[in-house]
């Protein structure tokens, strides 16, 4: 035996070495600070693990190994979210190391059924599929996705303006297969998956090229919109209490006013939140007609985040999506909401969007309102539990200088994560994306910076620019190609202007975002077909 095989042949027949190689480096190439940049890793970081797959077990031996590698992936992708909430961070890895075992669990099954290799070709399709139907449903918490590992590496994703990010999981997980059949095929076999490797790499580069040459016509024919993002660097724990809204309003006053005078935006962003009270119910009247007096003196539109609160008659019932709350004092229903509202100067209402998917149990737990009791089952943090659930994409307009009427689209936070979502408001008419945040939760950890990379990649879905407006920071604004045009660091108190490009055409993931993931599905539902009549046969 060679020395090169000798170390392999140990690695196969090791019984939990290749689970803590695998979780290792899937977790090390996910997006952390801006200088650490391990992305490559996930090219290869399956290759342990699949080695080990190739040896007979039992299903008990099977499920601990792939769920110790889960497990150190996602401790070390989301150990800070306990940071905010630390039962809550410690049940979020455990869960979510759980559902990242599923398609690896069927991959066991095929496997059983049809062999090694059949089951080696099948595990790319089976992947992605169980990832895209993970995020369909309310439980889902669809951060480590395995194409967002790449989020940082723009350079190399730009065709995901095709696939979306299920395209990069599939050329991710593809790749870690040839990389082991390299590594352990015959000659033949060797020499076809290194050419296929090499086409993997050169494609996405050549693709990248083009686009970018195409650039330097393209962005000066574009009309654009002057924004200004304020960074107010508020303690996300401390600004809940109902004697601090004043001090934070005349925060954000004196920090707009500046901006507003400096620069001359057309649209000025509030963070997340930024207002901690219901300003549009009728006791804060005051409040309101004092932000729309701000307005008129800045001659600006301004976005913001807020609390909503919807009040329903006496006797009625909440939107049947949302369980809802009474009011003992006033004996109504109603129900709140994190929201965003579109203000414009002088006295037109409101343009408000209501959020649409929240973080499970954080939030809103996932289907109560199937089973109200289990609304006890939640890890709040300090004003943000308990909200209702939004049920429209709403686009805003507001009036632009080059272009009249512009459309935009507001995501709020962890929405980001969702590109059906995104596309949802792109195919709308949203002519550029902004994007409402409080990151301040997880204090100086890489989380906020995880938070940004993601954010990126729906930028190069839809090709769409990006202004991102965050409490603690991140503030950013982010291009076509997810490259980031303009930040401020985080923890200042800040404010940040530039002009965005405003964009028109569709991709054609933006017109087909479930295209790929529904074919790769389909696939997958055959290839286990495949694999039972095959099972079938060998019994």
């Amino acid at each position: 035996m060679t020395s090169f095989f000798r170390p392999l042949n140990k690695l196969i027949h090791s019984r939990f070495l290749p689970s803590i190689w695998s979780g290792t480096l899937l977790g090390l190439s996910f997006p952390t600070y801006p200088y650490i940049h391990f992305e490559l890793l996930a090219w290869v970081a399956f290759v342990p693990l699949l080695l080990s797959f190739q040896r007979d077990e039992r299903f008990g031996e099977f499920f601990r190994r792939v769920y110790l590698a889960m497990l150190l992936f996602c401790t070390i992708s989301l150990w800070w979210v306990s940071f905010a909430t630390l039962p809550g961070g410690v049940l979020t890895i455990i869960a979510q190391a759980f559902f990242l075992t599923v398609p690896l669990l069927g991959f066991f099954l095929v496997k059983r059924m049809a062999g090694f290799r059949y089951a080696l070709f099948s595990l790319p399709f089976l992947w992605v599929a169980w990832e895209w139907l993970y995020m369909q449903q309310d439980l889902s918490l669809g951060w480590l996705t395995l194409g967002n590992s790449q989020s940082a590496l723009t350079f190399m994703i730009q065709y995901a303006d095709s696939t979306g990010v299920w395209g990069i999981s599939f050329w991710l997980f593809s790749f870690n297969v040839l990389v082991l059949l390299a590594v352990t095929g015959k000659r033949v076999e060797v020499i076809r998956s290194l050419f296929l490797m090499a086409l993997m790499i050169v494609l996405p580069i050549l693709y990248s090229t083009v686009l970018f040459y195409q650039e330097r016509s393209l962005l000066g024919e574009l009309p654009k919109i002057r924004v200004t993002l304020i960074q107010p660097d508020i303690d996300p724990h401390k600004k809940w209490g109902i004697q601090h809204s004043s001090d934070i309003m005349e925060r954000y006053y004196q920090l707009t006013g500046r901006a507003v005078r400096e620069n001359r935006p057309e649209l000025v962003i509030w963070p997340e939140t930024a207002i901690p009270f219901y300003i549009l119910d009728s006791p804060y009247a005051a409040d309101l007609l004092s932000l729309r007096g701000s307005l008129r003196r800045w001659n600006t539109a301004l976005l913001t985040g807020y609390s909503d609160i919807v009040r329903y008659p006496e006797g009625t019932a909440p939107n049947p999506l949302n369980p809802g709350k009474y009011d003992g004092v006033l004996r109504q229903p109603y129900e709140t909401y994190n929201a965003s509202m579109l203000l414009l100067p002088g006295n037109s209402a409101p343009q408000i969007y209501r959020k649409m998917r929240l973080v499970p149990f954080a939030e809103r737990v996932p289907y109560v309102e199937y089973l109200p009791w289990i609304g006890n089952f939640t890890f709040s943090l300090a004003g943000i539990s308990s909200w209702g659930r939004g049920s429209e994409s709403t686009i805003m307009e507001l009036p632009g200088s080059q272009n009249g009427k512009v459309r935009t689209a507001n995501i709020i936070c962890y929405e980001s994560i969702f590109p059906g979502l995104v596309t949802e408001f792109v195919r709308k008419g949203a002519s550029f994306l902004t994007l409402v945040t409080n990151d301040g939760w997880y204090s100086k950890s890489y989380g906020p910076y995880q938070h940004l990379a993601i954010g990126r990649i729906r930028c190069i879905e839809n090709r769409r620019a990006m202004a991102r407006c965050a409490n603690t920071g991140l503030t950013v604004f982010i291009d076509r190609f997810g490259r980031i045009m303009a930040e401020v660091p985080w923890w200042q108190e800040q404010t940040l202007t530039a002009d965005v490009p405003l964009e028109s055409t569709l991709t054609f993931y933006t017109r087909n975002p479930d295209l790929l993931p529904k074919a790769l599905s389909v696939i997958s539902v055959l290839l286990v077909g495949v694999a039972f009549v095959k099972g079938r046969k060998g019994d």
